[in-house]
């Protein structure tokens, strides 16, 4: 509380300097902004899919920010009330207050914020602090961030505070630097020739207290009371290539998720991709060994991460094609992805009158081989394993090879193709359940019926002789611009269940308000972004959103 006190006192100390310094200078109308989210759950039992009994007749998540914004002050704070949260979140997610708040300073060539706020260095493999509420993550960081400019090509943050963990804060300090050299800026030559370079350094230091942590009935674990992290990286434009390679590297950290091993940690990264108009191509590649970092060592499951490893996996929005979603193995993985884009030119003999789309997408993601210490194993208190960087290990986590075919009929119609070979570990991923081997077609298809009626349909089918079997899945979408929507879903277990996970619903949208509700069944399974999973029991029921931006 005194740091939160401490905060406070220093926020209204820096808007009331600055907002002194502001009347002095041309005056500005400050503007206020903000939003409401609220999304309901009226829950329904039902033994058939596994869907529970709760006690509260309503389930809620529900947020409202508030910002004001003027020439060189900004300040935000937001209220959050999830005292009977959404199925799936972690019991510590419950509880209601005001969440989040900051203050922040602005000149022409940098800022100072005081309180909440959020950031990323590079890619995020040493720090990477966000929101994602469909995951339950607010990871942000409290304390003092400072951005400055001093010279054209040359940006500089320094931060420091201590990381959310839902209503509470870790104890730990983290704190960080990270400097951008933009080259093309200081060799105007560069530029002029459409190339463009930048280079990247950063750095981040975890401060955790020691703690008794015994290994046996006699031995306790000396514990690194600080951690430090580096981060290097250059960026390379011209024409139509962008080439990113990124290296990062951990001290020790024993934590929970490695087994308390005395082991360093590291990621490389290698991704290039070419366009011009009609093509693309993305080549990436990525090892990542023991680069779990969180700022409680005891901490598990999807809270206290201070960085953030990209799934190199496609990000599906099929239901079927997003059924068996990858998440990212910070403990050590290979992981690679291709994605070659073509646009057939109109009036050509693939192309039609309107031109056609293809698209392909590959990615396979293998562990690494370890080999454990001969005195050791992979014991805790020990340096667990060596690890050569070129080699596999025996498990595949996951592959995808997908073709997508976007092609527009006539003026009225378009269509959408897809065929999806995904192979996908449950067992690594999940804990158990084997290798899921799957093939999936999906159609898709739109008619502008006219200006404002337009009707959109999907026919989904997977297919596995694993897990539950055989899946289907249809849709039917009615729009009626500009305020309502319209939708009728199904998803059916032919191979070993049969259940329906069937939704009906209707979205009304008018100015800058959106309301949707629906009753229906929810599957249990993952619901994934970018690499971070949270699980979400099945489920049955009334849901309502409300959603007010001003």
């Amino acid at each position: 509380m005194k740091f939160v006190r401490l905060i406070v006192i220093a926020s209204v100390f820096l808007t009331a300097t600055t907002l002194s310094a502001q009347e002095q200078q041309e005056k500005e109308p400050a503007t206020l902004s903000g939003s409401i989210q609220a999304d309901v759950l009226v829950p329904q039992e039902d033994q058939a899919i596994g869907a529970e009994k709760y006690d509260e007749w309503a389930l809620a998540n529900t947020y409202a920010d508030l910002r004001l914004q003027s020439r060189y002050v900004d300040a935000g704070a937001r209220l959050e009330w999830n005292q009977f949260p959404l199925p799936g979140y972690e019991a510590k997610f419950k509880g209601w207050g005001l969440a989040h708040f900051y203050t922040r300073a602005r000149w022409k060539n940098g800022s100072v914020t005081l309180g909440d706020f959020y950031e990323q260095f590079g890619s995020g493999f040493i720090l990477r602090t966000y929101e994602e509420r469909s995951l339950g993550i607010d990871n942000s960081l409290r304390g003092a961030h400072v951005a400055w400019n001093p010279y054209k090509g040359i940006a500089l943050k320094v931060l420091s505070g201590r990381q959310r963990r839902y209503w509470e804060h870790n104890e730990s300090w983290v704190s960080g630097a990270d400097a951008e050299l933009s080259l093309d800026e200081w060799f105007p030559r560069l530029s002029e020739h459409g190339t463009y370079l930048t280079l990247g350094g950063s750095y981040v230091n975890k401060y955790e207290e020691d703690e008794e942590l015994f290994v046996d009935a006699t031995h306790t674990l000396n514990l690194p009371t600080v951690v430090q992290a580096f981060d290097v990286r250059a960026r390379l434009q011209t024409g139509g290539w962008n080439i990113l390679a990124e290296y990062a590297r951990k001290g020790q950290d024993p934590c929970f998720d490695n087994n308390y091993i005395y082991r360093p940690g590291y990621v490389a990264m290698l991704s290039g991709s070419y366009s011009k108009r009609g093509l693309s191509i993305l080549l990436q590649a990525k090892r990542s060994d023991n680069m779990m970092f969180r700022s409680s060592r005891r901490v598990n499951g999807t809270s206290s991460m201070i960085n953030h490893l990209p799934a190199f996996t496609l990000d599906h929005t099929y239901a079927l094609a997003a059924l068996y979603p990858y998440a990212t193995n910070a403990n050590g993985e290979w992981a690679y992805q291709a994605e070659f884009g073509y646009n057939f030119k109109r009036k050509t003999a693939l192309g039609g009158k309107y031109g056609t789309t293809i698209k392909l997408n590959f990615s396979h993601v293998h562990a690494i081989e370890t080999t454990p210490h001969l005195l050791y194993g992979k014991l805790m208190g020990s340096k667990g394993y060596g690890s050569p960087f070129w080699k596999w290990g025996d498990e595949t986590y996951y592959q995808d090879l997908n073709i997508q075919f976007d092609k527009k009929l006539t003026a009225d119609w378009k269509l959408n193709l897809m065929y999806m070979w995904q192979r996908y570990n449950k067992t690594a991923v999940e804990g158990e359940g084997g290798m899921i081997n799957s093939h999936i077609i999906i159609g898709e298809a739109k008619w502008r019926m006219s200006n404002k009626l337009t009707l959109r349909g999907e026919a989904q089918y997977l297919f596995t002789k694993d897990d539950e079997g055989d899946w289907a899945f249809g849709l039917l979408e009615l729009s009626l611009s500009p305020h309502w929507m319209f939708t009728v879903s199904d998803m059916y277990n032919v191979g070993e269940t049969h259940n329906h996970y069937y939704q009906v619903g209707a979205t009304y949208n008018v100015g800058a308000h959106r309301l949707q509700g629906a009753y229906g069944r929810t599957r249990a399974g993952f619901n994934c972004t970018g690499g971070v999973c949270r699980w979400i029991p099945a489920t049955r029921g009334f849901t309502l959103s409300y959603n007010f931006n001003f």
